[in-house]
C-alpha cells in the first residue's frame, strides 16, 4: 500500500475519491458501509507523509467530498442567482475548495500533533475525536456549514440507536473509531491490540442494535391531525409583485379545500410580503382558522426594531387560530439571507442582490411557540441542520417543526440530504418532526427518524397525518455533546503525551 501512504499524486487522487464516497454514504443513496472505506483510505494516507504534504492530502479527501456532495450549490448560483454558467461554476469551486480546507486542517493537524507509529486503539480514538472536532468547528466558523457530517449515514444503520445518547457527532466519532479499529484488526500483529479492537467493537456493535428499541420518551398527550400545504410556486415566481395575490390566495384555497386539521402548517415564506402588508389576508386567515378550532404556522417575512431599536428584517414564523407566538430565525443563509461583505459585494453581480437578502439575525433565548396547548420547537430551513442549537428548543418542546423552501435545490440531491438532517434530530430529541417545504420534501417524521406520511417533490399537494407530543429527555437533549466534548479533549491530550513519552525514549 506504498502508494497510498506515501505523497504523490496517486495517494492524493485515492483521497479524493474516498472524499467522494462519504456523499455516497448519505441520502439519497445510504451506500453506509462505505464509510468505512472513506475514512481508511484518508486514515492510511496521512500515516507515512509531513504536517505539509498531509494538508495537501487531507484537501483533496475534502475536495471530493464536498464537490461531490454540495454541487447543488451551482443550482443556486445559477438557476436562481443569475450567475453565468462560468461564474457560478468558479463560485462553486471556489466554495468547494474553501470548504476543503476544514480537511486540509484536520491532515495537517493530525500528522503534526496527535499521529503516532502503528494501528493502534489509541491512535482509532485519536483519529475519531480529532474527525468529530474538525466536524464541530465547521459548524461553528463564520456561523457554520454544518453538512456532510459522516453520522447522517447512520440514520438507518446498525449503529442508530447512539443518536440518542450523543447526537449525531457521537455516531460520527463512533465511525471514525470503528474504521481504524477494524484497520487494527487487520494490520496490527499483536493479539492484544487485535483482542482490544474486537471488543471494543462488539460493544459497539451491540449498544447500536441494542438502543434501536430504547424508548427515551413517551406520549404526554392525544394525536394531533396534521395538515401540510406544499404549494410548489417555483422560485423565480415566488417574489414578483404581480404573483403574490395568486400565491396567497393558493395557500387559503389548498387549505379551505382540505378536511380539518388540528394544525395546519405551511412552509417557509409562504406568505411573501411583511407582515404588516398582509394584516387584512392574514386577519381573514385568522378568523377561518378560529372557525374550525384550528392551529396555523406559517413563515412570514416581519421588521421590527431591533433591541437597539434599529428597524430591521426578519425571516420568521408568525401563528394564527388556537395558537401563539412568533419567532424569528436566527440561523441566516450566507448570501441568500444576508450577504457577506455586503458594503462591497451588493451590487457586483446579480447574485449579491437576490431578492430577501437582507435579513437580520433573531434574538437568541427564543421560546417555543404554543398550539393546540402544546409546545413546538420551530426551525426555519437552514437552522434544523445545526445539532446543538436545534436540541436546545427540542428539550422545551413536545413537538418539532421546520418549515423550509428547498426550491433553492432545484432537482439535486439537496432536499434529500436536508430531509435526512431532519429526520436525525427528531432521532436524537425522541420526538415527532413535522417538515413542511415549498416543493418537497414535506414529510411527518416519527422519534425514530422514520418518514411516516410524505408526499412527491415537485407537485402541489396536502399532507395529512398525524403526530403525538412527547416528553421526557434523551440523554443528548439533558447533556447536548458535552461528554462527547470531554472524551475527545481527553483523548487528543493523551495522544499528545504518549507521543511526547515515545519520543523521550528514542
Amino acid at each position: 500500500m506504498q502508494w497510498l501512504t506515501r505523497s504523490g499524486w496517486i495517494g492524493n487522487g485515492l483521497s479524493l475519491v474516498a472524499g467522494a464516497l462519504i456523499t455516497l454514504t448519505l441520502a439519497p443513496f445510504d451506500l453506509w458501509p462505505l464509510t468505512f472505506i472513506a475514512c481508511i483510505v484518508l486514515y492510511l494516507s496521512l500515516s507515512e507523509i509531513s504536517p505539509s504534504q498531509a494538508a495537501w492530502r487531507g484537501w483533496w479527501f475534502g475536495f471530493g467530498l464536498f464537490a461531490s456532495g454540495t454541487s447543488w450549490v451551482y443550482v443556486s448560483i445559477h438557476d436562481y442567482g443569475a450567475a453565468s454558467a462560468p461564474l457560478a461554476l468558479f463560485l462553486t469551486v471556489l466554495f468547494v475548495a474553501g470548504l476543503a480546507l476544514f480537511l486540509a486542517l484536520f491532515g495537517w493537524l493530525w500528522v503534526r500533533f496527535f499521529r503516532q507509529s502503528g494501528h493502534t486503539i489509541s491512535n482509532a480514538v485519536a483519529f475519531a475525536a480529532l474527525w468529530v472536532v474538525i466536524e464541530a468547528f465547521r459548524g461553528w466558523f463564520l456561523t457554520g456549514f454544518p453538512w456532510l457530517y459522516i453520522g447522517y449515514s447512520q440514520l438507518h444503520g446498525p449503529l442508530a440507536g447512539l443518536a440518542p445518547l450523543g447526537g449525531v457527532w457521537l455516531l460520527s466519532f463512533v465511525l471514525a473509531l470503528s474504521s481504524v479499529l477494524l484497520l487494527t484488526l487487520w494490520k496490527n500483529q499483536q493479539w492484544q491490540s487485535r483482542l482490544g479492537a474486537g471488543v471494543v467493537l462488539a460493544v459497539i456493535l451491540s449498544l447500536g442494535f441494542t438502543l434501536q428499541t430504547k424508548e427515551w420518551t413517551q406520549p404526554s398527550g392525544a394525536p394531533l391531525s396534521v395538515t401540510a400545504i406544499q404549494g410548489n410556486i417555483e422560485q423565480n415566481l415566488k417574489w414578483d409583485p404581480e404573483q403574490i395575490e395568486a400565491q396567497l390566495l393558493l395557500y387559503q384555497s389548498m387549505t379551505l379545500n382540505a378536511a380539518p386539521s388540528d394544525l395546519i402548517i405551511w412552509p417557509e415564506t409562504a406568505v411573501p410580503v411583511l407582515k404588516e402588508q398582509a394584516v387584512g389576508y392574514l386577519n381573514s386567515m385568522d378568523r377561518i382558522i378560529t372557525q374550525r378550532d384550528s392551529a396555523l404556522i406559517t413563515g412570514v417575512p416581519l421588521r421590527q426594531n431591533d433591541s437597539n431599536g434599529y428597524l430591521r428584517y426578519y425571516n420568521a414564523i408568525t401563528t394564527l387560530g388556537d395558537s401563539q407566538g412568533e419567532y424569528l430565525k436566527q440561523k441566516l443563509v450566507p448570501f441568500g439571507e444576508y450577504v457577506p461583505l455586503q458594503d462591497v459585494l451588493r451590487g457586483v453581480i446579480a447574485f449579491f442582490d437576490l431578492p430577501m437578502s437582507d435579513f437580520a439575525r433573531g434574538p437568541s433565548q427564543q421560546v417555543p411557540i404554543n398550539a393546540k396547548g402544546y409546545k413546538i420547537a420551530p426551525y426555519i430551513c437552514y437552522e434544523v441542520v445545526y445539532p446543538e442549537f436545534a436540541a436546545v428548543l427540542a428539550a422545551q418542546s413536545d413537538i418539532l417543526l421546520t418549515i423550509s423552501n428547498d426550491t433553492w435545490f432545484g432537482t439535486s440531491i439537496g432536499p434529500m440530504q436536508h430531509l435526512q438532517m431532519a429526520q436525525m434530530r427528531a432521532l436524537e430529541a425522541g420526538r415527532w418532526m413535522i417538515r413542511a417545504t415549498n416543493n418537497g420534501v414535506s414529510a411527518l417524521i416519527d422519534p425514530h427518524g422514520v418518514i411516516s406520511v410524505t408526499v412527491p417533490q415537485f407537485q402541489q399537494a396536502v399532507l395529512r397525518g398525524s403526530v403525538v407530543p412527547m416528553q421526557g429527555l434523551t440523554p443528548y437533549l439533558r447533556w447536548q455533546s458535552w461528554p462527547l466534548i470531554l472524551l475527545c479533549v481527553l483523548s487528543l491530550l493523551t495522544a499528545i503525551l504518549q507521543r511526547r513519552t515515545h519520543r523521550i525514549r528514542f
